[in-house]
């Protein structure tokens, strides 16, 4: 199996409603070819280089995934028929991998999400709130 890296740039104009069936479509995809996703990156609406289609602002996004050549042209084939999509380039990151140290990689990446989730979340909740900074500026002029 190997490892992949697609990046495509979706028409900037498409509300987000009608961007998440581009990429669950993308997920049947890999799973209907015994693929792996390892991520979907959203970077977000940018101005593009030049203009493609009439467009000159496009949603891009990362999407990193194992499989084979077969999944590959699925996927491109998908995004010549799609007409939401601009543009698109694929680039192996990897002839041969290992799945197993992929998944191992992917529930890192979860973990460390989540502690720093519950650290950011403990974070702000140490900060006092604007009433009690009030509070106690008004108590140490009044002494």
């Amino acid at each position: 199996m190997r490892r992949y890296e697609t990046i495509f740039i979706v028409d900037n104009d498409l509300p987000e409603d009608e961007r998440f069936p581009i990429f669950e479509k993308l997920k049947d995809l890999i799973h209907q070819h015994n693929g792996l996703l390892v991520t979907i990156d959203e970077w977000g609406g940018k101005r593009l280089a030049y203009e493609i289609r009439k467009k000159s602002h496009g949603y891009y996004v990362r999407l990193d995934y194992c499989g084979s050549g077969v999944l590959v042209d699925e996927i491109e084939r998908f995004f010549r028929i799609d007409d939401r999509i601009l543009k698109y380039m694929t680039v192996l990151l990897n002839k041969d991998i290992d799945i197993d140290v992929i998944k191992e990689e992917i529930a890192n990446a979860e973990k460390m999400k989540a502690e720093q989730a519950q650290s950011s979340d403990a974070a702000s909740s140490d900060i006092p709130d604007e009433e009690s900074k009030v509070s106690d500026n008004t108590e140490s002029e009044t002494t």
